[in-house]
């Protein structure tokens, strides 16, 4: 089970994945060794699988990214799936429920890349037919 002051921990490593101990500690009011011992504990316990880049504000800003709604042949999705995953463009995957089986979520560094991106994934073996939106800009991000 996961404790609230677990979760105070993941949202100060999910601002800043490289921070030190000594900051984490600070900021929960507890010592180094705590926050330690409790990283380690969320790592064994699989909560914690991995450490990943925050890319600035300023460099997302030349982005363009986009979410595509895609409709696959129900025996094609893994081989779907795996198309997607080789796409560097790509930056996650969900799987929904509705008109549509996944949304995916892209960026590239200008249009003429997204829309390369785009006839790439309707391209795919398998992808019936895919509906895209730009993104404008990000209200809220957590």
């Amino acid at each position: 089970m996961t404790t609230k002051a677990d979760m105070a921990l993941i949202a100060l490593l999910r601002e800043n994945a490289r921070a030190s101990t000594a900051t984490l500690a600070r900021r929960l009011g507890v010592s180094r060794t705590t926050v330690q011992s409790r990283i380690d504990r969320l790592e064994k316990r699989g909560v914690i699988t991995g450490y990943t880049v925050k890319l600035s504000s300023e460099h997302e800003s030349h982005l363009v990214r986009a979410h595509v709604l895609v409709t696959a042949l129900p025996k094609f999705s893994p081989k779907v799936e795996i198309g997607l995953k080789t796409m560097l463009s790509v930056r996650s995957v969900h799987s929904i429920s509705g008109n549509f089986d996944m949304i995916v979520i892209v960026e590239a560094p200008s249009i003429g890349e997204l829309d390369s991106v785009l006839d790439q994934i309707g391209a795919l073996e398998g992808v019936e037919r895919t509906m895209s939106s730009i993104i404008l800009s990000t209200r809220i991000e957590r």
